[in-house]
This record gives C-alpha cells, structure tokens and sequence, in this order.
C-alpha cells in the first residue's frame, strides 16, 4: 500500500477520470478502481466482490454523518462513474 498526501487533488482526479459531481476530500485507488470520499466500507467490498464494469465509486462532497463524519446524519447517494463520465445512484444512505 502507498500513501500520498497532497495539496491539491485536481491532477489526481484528472489522472482517474473523476467526474467533477463525484468529487470530494478524497481519492484512492483500490484494486484498479477508484474510491473517492467518504464511502462505505460495505459499499467498497460489495464492489470489489461484484467487479463492474465502472471506474469506481464516491460520496460526493462529505454529507454528515458519512464515515468518519461527525455531526447529525443527513442521507446521502453512494454512486458509480464509468469512463464517460456517467453518474449513476447505485445506494442511498
């Protein structure tokens, strides 16, 4: 495992293919996909079990009560992006 932090994630998203409404505080590359924000472990697992045919998954922005959010809980979309850039809502929470 590699660990980098950075001051600015632009290059990185970009490298990625990250969808600007997909992007949020931070970004790993998690067995060939890409995992950005502050997603549910259950949500990685289920992915990396299913291996679809996407670029990888996020929490857009960081919502409360996210993992490793503190703060009221407010709902919140899990989503998928695939090379075109698509947004798809795969779970709410």
């Amino acid at each position: 495992m590699e660990e980098r932090n950075v001051n600015d994630l632009t290059p990185v998203e970009a490298r990625y293919g990250v969808p600007q409404a997909a992007k949020a505080c931070h970004t790993a590359v998690v067995d060939g996909y890409v995992v950005v924000g502050h997603v549910p472990v259950d949500a990685i697992r289920k992915m990396l079990k299913d291996r679809p045919d996407i670029v990888g998954i996020s929490v857009p922005g960081m919502p409360s009560g996210s993992p490793g959010m503190e703060g009221p809980k407010e709902p919140y979309d899990v989503v998928s992006f695939d090379k075109a850039g698509k947004i798809t809502v795969i779970e709410k929470r």
